[in-house]
């Protein structure tokens, strides 16, 4: 193919259009993330602390490292539980919906974490 100077601006053009959307995409990521309240932000460092709910020791999420493979990925919480109350359910004692067998604790129930703490908790999960 010959690149004519017309088909060299337009693929220059192509290019920095890419790279302004990775820009924006990056900024809205960030931006999200900053725009958390601070009862999500609180929820979130309980879910990432390994002496509280250590979240990621089982699942994959947003600004995780190092996050686990056992439980599934915590992503469309808002479409996955509609209903707020049922994932708090599911997190105060996961049990009642998935029964005796489920690997994920009972935190709640076991009072590994608080009411408080889990309610927290619940509002960063639906910001996934």
């Amino acid at each position: 193919m010959i690149m004519t100077p017309k088909i060299q601006a337009l693929t220059k053009a192509g290019s920095a259009i890419a790279v302004a959307a990775s820009l924006l995409v990056a900024g809205q990521a960030f931006a999200a993330d900053s725009a958390l309240t601070k009862n999500q932000e609180e929820g979130k460092s309980i879910a990432f602390a390994k002496s509280e709910g250590n979240c990621l020791a089982c699942h994959k999420m947003a600004d995780g490292t190092q996050p686990g493979n056992i439980g599934p990925m915590l992503i469309a919480m808002k479409i996955r539980y509609p209903n707020k109350q049922d994932l708090f359910d599911v997190v105060w004692d996961p049990r009642e919906k998935f029964g005796r067998g489920v690997i994920m604790p009972p935190f709640g129930d076991h009072k590994i974490l608080t009411k408080e703490q889990i309610e927290k908790v619940v509002d960063y999960l639906y910001t996934l």
